[in-house]
């Protein structure tokens, strides 16, 4: 059972059913994490658009499952927050959230929001010309001119003749918005008030506000992720308790 888990054991941020089957198709090597959510399992469990693999393959064939622009060729595929993915044949589009339970929620939206999709910055390598090579949290990197930090944000747009351009930048720093995407935070959306430099191997700290509740919290700098400025450039989050 290489391709497969027990459902028992399936990451909790799946967010799917232990007992219906005993096996559930593993995540590939690729995109995000090991916490990344395989293609076939969000078509069949989460949205129902496919009854079991024979189904997700054909979909598949027929390239009517496009993931940040790109068409997915493989079932097992993992797809992660902040991705992008759009049904062809429906005209439908979604973005992939977590919930304050850390579980992988699929939001609705429009063509235009669907125009483009947000990446967080972890780490940047110079390369051949001096350029920086910026590598994303998603496992994908783009490379440019300009001047980025780690924890940045940006926005990469998917359109056609436009793709993975930078089109908007979210700076890590006090004074402008993220959202959690781990610990017993997540899910929560908050204006940083502090960015704490920890000395040694230990996380660095962020304490933000609530922007819901007003409550201060503090994270590690891991789980945030900018998603605007005055105000989040995300309007549709579709957060559950």
């Amino acid at each position: 059972m290489g391709h497969h888990l027990k459902r028992v054991v399936s990451p909790k941020s799946w967010g799917i059913t232990k007992k219906t089957d005993k096996f559930v198709t593993k995540t590939s090597p690729g995109p995000h994490n090991k916490n990344a959510l395989p293609i076939i399992v969000w078509a069949r469990d989460h949205m129902g658009f496919v009854r079991n693999m024979k189904e997700a393959k054909h979909v598949l064939r027929e390239r009517n499952i496009i993931v940040n622009g790109r068409p997915v060729r493989h079932p097992d595929m993992g797809i992660g927050i902040f991705d992008i993915v759009s049904i062809p044949k429906s005209g439908k589009h979604f973005r992939i959230l977590r919930d304050k339970k850390g579980r992988h929620v699929t939001i609705p939206i429009d063509e235009a929001a669907a125009s483009s999709r947000l990446v967080k910055i972890t780490n940047k390598t110079i390369i051949k010309g001096g350029k920086t090579q910026l590598n994303l949290r998603d496992g994908s990197n783009v490379i440019t001119d300009k001047q980025f930090k780690s924890g940045d944000s940006i926005v990469l747009s998917l359109k056609e003749g436009e793709k993975d351009q930078i089109i908007d930048h979210f700076p890590f720093q006090s004074g402008n918005m993220a959202m959690i995407i781990g610990g017993k935070h997540s899910g929560v959306v908050g204006r940083i008030i502090e960015c704490i430099t920890v000395p040694g191997s230990l996380p660095n700290r962020v304490i933000l506000k609530d922007e819901e509740s007003g409550d201060s919290f503090e994270t590690i700098d891991e789980y945030v992720v900018m998603v605007g400025r005055e105000s989040p450039a995300i309007d549709r989050w579709g957060i559950e308790e």
